[in-house]
């Protein structure tokens, strides 16, 4: 059973249904029409061009393209999350590509080389859109600890410095942002999990299932997506702090905050 497809007339009626939310949103006096439609036409040309590249992407099944393809969308979502959580690129742009690229190539490779064991471990139906939705969920995650540490340091310098001047070294200093980051960076992952299934079925899951996967099938392979992107954030989250350590600092153990975006 194949999924049916959306005709073009059809697909205008869906681009219809924005005229709600557009309307409520102007009769609350938010003058949004402007950003919804950029946002609305940048979604529509971007993920139709992926539609194209994709599907000569699947059609070819080389390697050297589908691996091309995963570094294009890691250096992507290294320059995404440096610009979003307010650090400059120029600094920590190699560090954390290290810690995502590495979490990414991992996971992904546990879940298709040993879990799901495709003919060909390069395939490009199972490894790009895997990686890709590891990547999208882990990204968030690096965002959350990268900023939410940063901004506590800032926040806390004068604490931060109390603690190297009473004889702290740097790592014991910093230690409670620390941990407070990764926390706040994998507690939607955490809350996901427990959740997932009772609250809504996720959208993986719902995309087999449309697609006539048996559903059984598709809880195997939810399943496996969520830990490879809880085991990808946690490891992807560490490994950037702790190498953008050896960055933000001086030789006096200083924040160097020439590096952090003001804002």
């Amino acid at each position: 059973m194949e999924t049916l497809d959306i005709a073009l007339p059809r697909m205008a009626m869906l681009y219809g249904l924005c005229l709600l939310p557009w309307l409520l949103l102007w009769l609350t006096g938010l003058r949004l029409s402007r950003d919804i439609g950029i946002g609305i036409l940048r979604m529509s040309i971007q993920l139709a061009l992926v539609g194209i590249y994709l599907k000569a992407l699947f059609d070819l099944n080389n390697p050297w393209l589908n691996g091309l393809w995963i570094l294009l969308m890691l250096l992507v979502a290294d320059w995404s999350i440096l610009r979003r959580a307010g650090l400059k690129a120029r600094y920590f742009f190699l560090a954390t590509f290290m810690a995502v690229a590495s979490s990414i190539i991992f996971s992904t490779a546990y879940l298709v080389v040993l879990v799901i064991q495709p003919e060909h471990y390069y395939d490009a139906r199972y490894i790009v859109p895997l990686a890709g939705m590891i990547l999208g969920n882990c990204l968030q995650g690096n965002v959350i600890a990268l900023e939410r540490f940063y901004y506590a340091l800032r926040k806390n310098q004068l604490e931060y410095e109390t603690f190297l001047m009473l004889g702290a070294t740097r790592w014991e200093a910093v230690r409670p942002y620390y941990r407070a980051a990764i926390k706040a960076a994998i507690n939607p992952a955490i809350a996901s999990m427990a959740t997932m299934g009772l609250v809504s079925l996720p959208g993986m899951m719902t995309g087999q299932i449309l697609g006539g996967s048996d559903p059984w099938i598709a809880v195997k392979y939810q399943i496996a997506i969520m830990i490879c992107i809880f085991t990808s954030t946690v490891i992807a989250c560490i490994f950037n702090l702790k190498l953008s350590l050896n960055i933000a600092f001086d030789a006096f153990d200083v924040l160097r905050t020439e590096m952090v975006d003001k804002h």
